[in-house]
């Protein structure tokens, strides 16, 4: 009896474990924060991770780079995103796949991120809220400290200098209407990130980014930090000047689809998303329309 007893529970448990071998396993993706200029992972941004983690049931952390507050600031963009791209390959948690969810100037690192970051994890949604895809046609507001008004005056002096290049993050996105070829001759960031260069496109970071399987975008529009709002969005204006503000869908970098923006908005995989007020103000409920959804996902 006992020798019949345990046959049929070794049966029962190699039926079992051949059955359940047949049975997906859903597994919640991960996501990263990138957070915005003048800013760092703990305070504020750390309760936003965690209520992102909470209301979508994804685990989720706030990726640092260097000292936030100052760094950002400070640290060139093309060494942030360099930064990012070895912290995200060294973590195992991401080796399958992550989401990607950033504020204001993160967006940049974030995208460069996902265009430069070579044998890295892929990127399956990102969430963009009050990004400068296309630029910004003004200096941010900076309101951390003394060194933030070195930046701001550096900037207004010379904003295509190589020194306030090199030195200050900003102004790798500043894209001044009218001054055209000395943005794509000077600028070390954003010409790169966006393909504008005709002679330097590079077919892979378009690749890359028409990966991804959902981009949202959303802008504010009461925004007074992104001159124009539109950006966020990638809409600017047009290389002449001020007169003319184009929508995303009348910009070269759509019509030409430097960056793969067009193929990803024709294949329904662009959300285009607004909120009512001022730059990164949005209410919990917001959040839960447009940004949760894109983290509660599983891979199987």
């Amino acid at each position: 009896m006992e020798k019949c007893f345990r046959r049929s529970v070794l049966l029962y448990t190699v039926v079992a474990a051949v059955l359940f071998s047949f049975v997906p396993v859903s597994i919640s993706i991960p996501f990263i924060l990138f957070h915005g200029i003048g800013d760092k992972c703990s305070g504020g941004v750390s309760n936003f991770t965690q209520l992102l983690s909470n209301l979508s049931g994804s685990p989720g952390s706030c990726l640092e780079i260097g000292n936030g507050e100052n760094d950002s600031w400070f640290m060139p963009l093309i060494k942030q995103t360099s930064l990012a791209c070895e912290k995200v390959k060294q973590m195992e948690e991401l080796s399958q796949g992550y989401n990607i969810v950033a504020e204001s100037q993160g967006n940049l690192v974030a995208r460069g991120l996902i265009e430069f970051c070579d044998n890295a994890p892929p990127v399956i949604n990102y969430v963009s809220l009050g990004g400068p895809h296309a630029g910004i046609a003004a200096i941010p507001k900076c309101d951390a400290g003394p060194f933030c008004a070195i930046a701001e005056d550096l900037m207004k002096l010379a904003i295509y200098n190589d020194f306030v290049q090199e030195h200050i993050a900003p102004s790798g996105y500043v894209k001044i209407p009218g001054q055209m070829s000395n943005y794509l001759e000077h600028s070390k960031y954003l010409p790169k990130l966006n393909n504008e260069r005709p002679e330097e496109r590079n077919s892979t970071f378009k690749e890359r980014f028409a990966s991804l399987h959902n981009l949202v975008l959303v802008m504010f529009q009461k925004d007074t930090t992104l001159i124009p709002k539109e950006t966020a969005w990638f809409g600017y204006y047009q290389d002449e000047g001020f007169d003319t503000l184009l929508s995303t869908k009348q910009t070269k970098l759509y019509r030409e689809d430097w960056i793969g923006l067009k193929a990803l908005d024709v294949a329904g995989k662009v959300k285009f998303e607004s909120v009512l007020g001022d730059h990164l103000s949005i209410s919990d409920e917001e959040v839960g329309e447009y940004v949760v959804p894109y983290l509660m996902q599983s891979s199987m």
